[in-house]
């Protein structure tokens, strides 16, 4: 049954047990696919272990460590399951992801980087506190068209202010979507547009077809100048 497994799995991710969260995973997997796995497992437990450290704090880095790791570890399954690897899975993109300046919590990028990666998506993952400026350098280095930017505070998010202040100083208003995302954009979704974002998604499973409208809009404004 589904939530006895969602409530084993979210016990293993609090004992920062890696092996045991893998295997619970797998055996679910055996019956019903990884693709499944993913989406009817991982991404809900993962939404509720962001809740609890949004909500209480009380979360250990090995915790943190082990709840991204399962995403990362079900999205090669997911590969292997259809006979491609993680690469070979890539067509749509690249996006630049990554926390924004100040803030150091993964969990919810990692949830969205690994269903953008099952959907297909390069993605650059920058990691925690990232500047604005790096932000904005990576994405010209590498082609992309949407830089996807985290926070799970509203002091953080905040931040999120100066990336959209160095997009449109550069000249790359509309060339470069700006996606936004984190817990404390579902409490206050008004953050979207206050940060100056061009899109959110509801969840990580959502996050793909985010990236869809994003990467067409920027298509539809052309080349940068």
């Amino acid at each position: 049954m589904t939530t006895s497994t969602h409530d084993r799995l979210i016990s293993a991710m609090l004992d920062a047990d890696r092996f045991l969260a893998n295997k619970l995973v797998d055996d679910w997997a055996i019956v019903h696919g990884y693709e499944r796995a993913l989406i009817e497992v991982v991404n809900p437990v993962l939404e509720k272990i962001g809740e609890m450290w949004s909500g209480t704090g009380e979360f250990s880095l090995a915790q943190g460590y082990v709840a991204g790791k399962i995403g990362e570890d079900i999205l090669i399954k997911v590969a292997a399951s259809k006979d491609k690897s993680v690469e070979e899975m890539e067509t749509k993109g690249p996006v630049v992801i990554g926390n924004i300046e100040d803030d150091y919590h993964p969990l919810g990028r990692k949830m969205v980087v690994a269903f953008l990666r099952v959907a297909g998506w390069r993605i650059y993952d920058m990691g925690n506190d990232v500047m604005s400026k790096e932000f904005v350098d990576k994405a010209l280095e590498v082609g992309a068209r949407v830089i996807g930017a985290s926070a799970m505070m509203y002091t953080n998010a905040m931040n999120i202010r100066k990336l959209r202040e160095e997009i449109d100083n550069r000249g790359l208003t509309g060339y470069l979507q700006l996606a936004v995302g984190g817990a404390v954009f579902k409490l206050r979704p008004e953050l979207e547009e206050e940060v100056g974002g061009d899109g959110t998604a509801k969840s990580a499973t959502n996050a793909p077809a985010l990236m869809e409208k994003l990467w067409n809009n920027s298509i539809k404004k052309g080349e940068r100048k």
